[in-house]
């Protein structure tokens, strides 16, 4: 179980550009690879990802500077190590960068080691990786919010609101969790036909991205595509939404330039409570701006015992700024990416004091992803009880929607799917 060899080297990502991919091997020839992913809308609070800024070479988007930090810094570092004390390496990470943000390493220097390091022991172990971060209990599958409608950074701005995303809130297992959710998407691809949009591209998360003339339009199109499907709104599928406000917040100033009007911050919650009763909407995601902490009060007092509020720009998987949220009474569930704070152990810390004070937990994929499926073990191993990877489309995707079903398919009757408990706000 000792380490013998750390390596990195640069890969791609969903989107053509370079990414960091570390790898792990031990003594028993065992090895562990993970391929970090990479966000569009990313948060200021978020650990830094470590980039080249070569214009001569992928536009500045190179990682060789992550790749030689692994290769030369830590990988000296960790041979020798037990590959299974998985919170010693973590922290051997984090002093060996030295700083609060990752800024010196690079959060995917860090997160690729860290996670390959887990998949070593894993394998050696002879154990799927959520079972080998689960401890073998009764696992929960997640229910998945799967992204239909893009806009924001995802889509060119097509609309100001980032994602629509549905909820199959009515089903009992996650593999008809994805039967309900492929069926409305088949449906909403018809619409869009139908509209005109024939030769409609998709969004970075594999979302249809269509020029809509309002907000209210796409709500409208996700009804329609849940009733011609034979599903009840609400009832059996129900809808969610990123926001990404800290996208379009200026001056104090919300900009929705879709519709043409200039909210404060009282206005925009107004505007999403109007949005939560007209429509089977039960989760906002970053409804407000990541430092407007006196508009999340709001929010989070207007529709915090009715609907699910995350915070994703606003928490960034910090502990530091969760416990922030903790103390104000702030949002009341938290969207936990690893890249946002680049160890294994950091993120299962933060779902861990998440869940102990009762926020719901979202484990979610990047605009930029790769076909590693972490994720995917993560949320069951941790109960996380939600999942947000995107749409129906493209292999990164599928991939993680896959390893899930396999996962379901192994457990059987040792599995339990969280089904509506998350939302039991609702």
């Amino acid at each position: 179980m000792k380490i013998t060899k750390v390596e990195a080297r640069e890969v791609f990502d969903s989107r053509g550009r370079p990414t960091l991919e570390a790898e792990v091997t031990i003594d028993s020839g065992h090895n562990g690879r993970m391929i970090v992913p990479s966000g569009a809308s990313t948060g200021i609070h978020e650990a830094l990802e470590l980039r080249d800024g070569d214009r001569q070479r992928y536009n500045g988007l190179g990682v060789k500077k992550a790749v030689e930090n692994v290769n030369r810094k830590i990988a000296p570092e960790l041979l020798g190590c037990d590959v299974r004390d998985q919170g010693k390496i973590d922290q051997q990470l984090i002093n060996l960068d030295g700083t609060s943000n990752k800024a010196n390493l690079g959060a995917n220097a860090l997160l690729g080691v860290s996670v390959a390091c887990a998949k070593a022991a894993a394998a050696a172990e002879n154990l799927a990786l959520y079972r080998y971060l689960g401890n073998d209990k009764t696992f929960l599958l997640p229910m998945p919010m799967i992204n239909m409608i893009s806009g924001g950074m995802h889509a060119n701005r097509s609309l100001d609101l980032q994602d629509f995303l549905i909820i199959p809130v009515g089903a009992t297992s996650f593999q008809q969790a994805m039967e309900m959710s492929a069926t409305v998407r088949s449906q909403l691809r018809q619409l869009l036909d139908k509209q005109g949009f024939q030769h409609l591209g998709l969004a970075d998360e594999g979302g249809f991205g269509p020029p809509l003339d309002s907000h209210q339009a796409a709500f409208e199109l996700l009804l329609k595509a849940i009733e011609q499907s034979g599903f009840r709104p609400g009832e059996d599928i129900a809808f969610a939404i990123d926001v990404a406000a800290s996208q379009f917040y200026h001056d104090g100033q919300y900009h929705l330039q879709t519709e043409q009007r200039q909210l404060d911050a009282a206005a925009m919650v107004e505007l999403l409570a109007d949005w939560s009763e007209k429509y089977p909407l039960i989760s906002i995601e970053d409804g407000l701006a990541e430092d407007d902490w006196q508009g999340w009060k709001l929010l989070t007092e207007k529709l915090g015992t009715k609907v699910q509020l995350i915070g994703d720009d606003l928490l960034t998987t910090n502990l530091h700024r969760l416990r922030q949220a903790l103390e104000s009474d702030t949002a009341n569930a938290i969207l936990v990416k690893m890249n946002q704070i680049g160890t294994l152990t950091e993120t299962i810390a933060v779902l861990e004091m998440a869940k102990a004070h009762d926020y719901a937990t979202i484990v979610s994929a990047r605009s930029g992803e790769t076909e590693d499926t972490t994720i995917a073990d993560l949320a069951v191993a941790t109960a996380a009880g939600q999942i947000k990877i995107g749409s129906l489309a493209t292999s990164e995707r599928m991939a993680k929607y896959n390893q899930l079903l396999r996962i379901e398919n192994e457990l059987a009757h040792r599995s339990v799917f969280s089904g509506r408990k998350p939302f039991r706000r609702t």
